[in-house]
């Protein structure tokens, strides 16, 4: 039990295990990559926890057993199934984790006001505050659990794509757009007035020139729109109002034209498919396939093999 609990409070935060039992057997992995860390963890006892903040962004896969959150004195069970916040990354937080098999995954807060959702009032812009531990409906927990999986499965346990720090940083931006996508917070409020008018041609020409003169960089909603000057809301209707399309769509479409042109410009005897869908970052090679397909009418494959 010691062991256990030095292990958690060093990954994660300080805690205290207020339970002690006969047989402390646990099983932790953890992997982590730059902005992003996967950690699965199995606990084939009950233990009780009161931890300090984390800092971070800390999302819970629940896959079998049970976590009870006690946090400011009221009761919330967790069950199998579930993704969900553990607790806001400024807040301390306390509960039991009851014969539980989960994945952790956490990444920097700031990745929520840089995917480009922030609440704007007559004060200007306050920082965004998740708000809920449990996602809005269950499409979203749906939506939330695919997202943890994909991190952990396709790109934390690749050591190919941890190499790739567009592929990570891509990646990290993802979790955090669906984790806003997913769970409450208090930039869900309706469209400022300037956030329509701006949705002009003008502001859509200067996003689509940052995107294809930087699409090989870490770029977020956020830097799109600080390039054309707009808030990301009134980016995200001009894109939508003149291409029907959102920016971060766009910009992956960018990606996949330059994957597209580094396929036909390879040489297949020294270079593959994966190699350069990870430049590009896409870790899913199953994924980068289909959508190279669906803009190309062929495969990946098929595409390097011309240059045979």
């Amino acid at each position: 039990m010691e062991a256990t609990e030095e292990f958690l409070s060093t990954a994660y935060t300080p805690m205290r295990i207020g339970k002690s039992v006969a047989d402390a057997r646990a099983r932790i992995s953890r992997q982590a990559a730059g902005p992003l860390s996967a950690d699965r963890l199995s606990f084939g006892f009950d233990m009780a926890y009161d931890a300090e903040s984390l800092g971070r962004v800390c999302l819970i896969s629940l896959h079998a057993g049970t976590l009870v959150d006690r946090t400011g004195g009221e009761e919330t069970v967790f069950g199998p199934g579930e993704t969900f916040l553990i607790a806001p990354p400024d807040a301390p937080y306390r509960g039991e984790v009851r014969s539980a098999r989960y994945t952790i995954a956490m990444f920097d807060s700031s990745l929520l006001d840089a995917a480009g959702a922030r609440e704007v009032d007559t004060r200007g812009r306050a920082p965004l505050r998740l708000t809920g531990l449990r996602t809005v409906d269950e499409a979203a927990n749906r939506q939330l659990g695919a997202a943890v999986a994909y991190v952990r499965d396709h790109v934390l346990d690749n050591p190919a794509a941890c190499e790739h720090d567009l592929l990570l940083t891509t990646a990290a931006q993802h979790l955090a757009a669906v984790t806003l996508a997913t769970l409450p917070h208090t930039a869900r409020t309706g469209p400022a007035p300037a956030d329509r008018t701006d949705a002009t041609p003008v502001t859509l020409r200067k996003a689509i020139g940052f995107i294809e003169t930087n699409a090989e960089r870490d770029i977020s909603l956020a830097d799109i729109a600080a390039a054309a000057f707009v808030t990301p809301r009134a980016l995200q209707y001009a894109f939508r109002r003149h291409l029907d399309t959102t920016p971060l769509a766009y910009l992956r479409r960018v990606r996949l034209d330059a994957a597209h042109r580094a396929l036909l410009a390879a040489d297949p005897s020294t270079t593959t498919v994966t190699e350069i869908a990870m430049r590009w970052g896409f870790a899913h090679p199953g994924h980068f396939a289909g959508l190279y397909r669906d803009a190309y009418a062929r495969t990946p494959g098929e595409a390097l093999r011309l240059q045979a």
